[in-house]
């Protein structure tokens, strides 16, 4: 309801410029009338027919018709996308949107699936025990949000592994987790968590690891490598599809992601991204996006967690995962994906496009219209009655071609569509 709310106050950029324009507009009106009304009866003109003909001037000069055209088409955008699983918080970002020169894509939950299955758990010393090992990890990654920490606990559990009690549990942002286990500082997280950085023999597990596309969480007991879990997740069947609509508009295509370097490029070259930057910080990745800003202009982002938050307020857009989408990016996003369908950021992509199209359309009608009746009061001198229906005829026309082009024609195309394939 508070989302619905703000998208009702929230307007678009050319509809603040056209209320900007129109009280100006209505001033000059006034002003215009209020001399045409005193000064031709001074030259002699019967001030009866003058005064009809102001008033005839004035009703068809009002720029109801532009003003309105503007708010009918967004409002009508914003129903359709709502009516398909995209909730734009305002009619500005749905204008905003048709200007995006780059999407920017989180990997994990986005691009991928989101829910990883453990592949390897591999034990380092002869007196490391796996089940033992499987425990500790999950005791300490029950206490984090992260999907790979809950993939880990979900492991954990299908086995039977009893999980211990953890104390001074801490999350270190983008790399890993540190908690007490049994009075042991246990420390799991990515190799580059860890100062001084691991031997070259668990590196070397790693870097097999890594090859095959899997993310790999070393474990930390005290001062010594125990082990490490090896993590993989499933591409979206729809991501390589989306990539490549955007792509074919001209759109720059961008992932970032925690993940190492490795993971990052298969998953990338996959799906068939044109840039790809891996190991990132939250940090990092709102710095990425504004350097695109200053490269390519308006960018969006689409996550679905804590760490895409500031990458999401930073971004012109920011899209956000509804279902798998944490609080906070759901908070920080312009846009909401209901269903978590990737291919809904495409159609609301075009659906914003259209929405302009169509707002330009009004606006051209509507300044034709009202140029057409100001010259038929001279040329013609026309009635008030004609003057009346041609004003008002073109709002009506406005609001109508906003509502049938962006909400009504969609709807009956999509239920078409439905019964086909029923």
């Amino acid at each position: 309801i508070q989302m619905v709310e703000n998208a009702q106050e929230s307007k678009a950029p050319t509809q603040r410029f056209l209320e900007a324009f129109e009280r100006r507009y209505a001033v000059a009106i006034i002003g215009f009338i209020a001399l045409f009304i005193a000064i031709p009866p001074l030259f002699g003109v019967p001030f009866t027919a003058n005064f009809y003909r102001a008033m005839v001037l004035m009703t068809v000069a009002s720029p109801c018709a532009l003003v309105i055209s503007t708010p009918a088409s967004f409002i009508s955008a914003i129903a359709a996308g709502a009516r398909n699983g995209v909730l734009f918080k305002g009619g500005a970002h749905l204008e905003l949107f048709a200007d995006i020169k780059a999407m920017t894509f989180d990997k994990t939950g986005t691009l991928t699936i989101g829910k990883p299955q453990v592949t390897d758990l591999i034990p380092l010393g002869v007196e490391t025990n796996t089940s033992a090992l499987l425990g500790l990890v999950a005791s300490v990654e029950s206490h984090s949000e992260h999907p790979l920490a809950r993939a880990v606990v979900r492991y954990a559990q299908a086995h039977g592994v009893n999980m211990a009690e953890v104390t001074g549990f801490r999350a270190v942002v983008g790399r890993g987790v540190e908690a007490q286990v049994d009075g042991q500082t246990i420390t799991i997280g990515s190799a580059k968590l860890f100062t001084p950085p691991p031997p070259s023999e668990v590196q070397q597990h790693v870097s097999m690891l890594e090859s095959a596309g899997k993310t790999v969480m070393l474990i930390q007991q005290a001062d010594r490598f125990i082990g490490l879990i090896a993590l993989a997740d499933q591409l979206r069947p729809e991501s390589k599809a989306v990539i490549a609509s955007l792509k074919q508009q001209g759109v720059l295509t961008v992932m970032l992601t925690g993940d190492n370097e490795r993971v990052a490029n298969a998953i990338g070259k996959e799906v068939g991204i044109d840039r790809i930057h891996a190991d990132l910080l939250p940090s990092d990745k709102a710095q990425i996006i504004e350097q695109l800003q200053r490269e390519v202009g308006s960018v969006a982002m689409i996550g679905d967690g804590v760490n895409d938050a500031p990458a999401l307020a930073v971004a012109n857009i920011g899209i956000a995962m509804g279902v798998a989408g944490s609080d906070v990016a759901l908070e920080s996003a312009d846009i909401v994906l209901m269903g978590d369908r990737l291919p809904l950021i495409d159609y609301a992509f075009q659906l914003s496009r259209k929405a302009r199209r169509v707002v330009w359309q009004n606006i051209t009608f509507s300044l034709a219209v009202i140029g057409v009746l100001v010259v038929s009061v001279f040329a013609i001198n026309l009635p008030l009655p004609s003057g009346v229906f041609g004003h008002e005829g073109s709002a009506v026309i406005v609001v109508l071609n906003g509502l049938f082009a962006l909400l009504i024609l969609p709807e009956i195309a999509r239920r078409r569509r439905e019964r086909t394939l029923a």
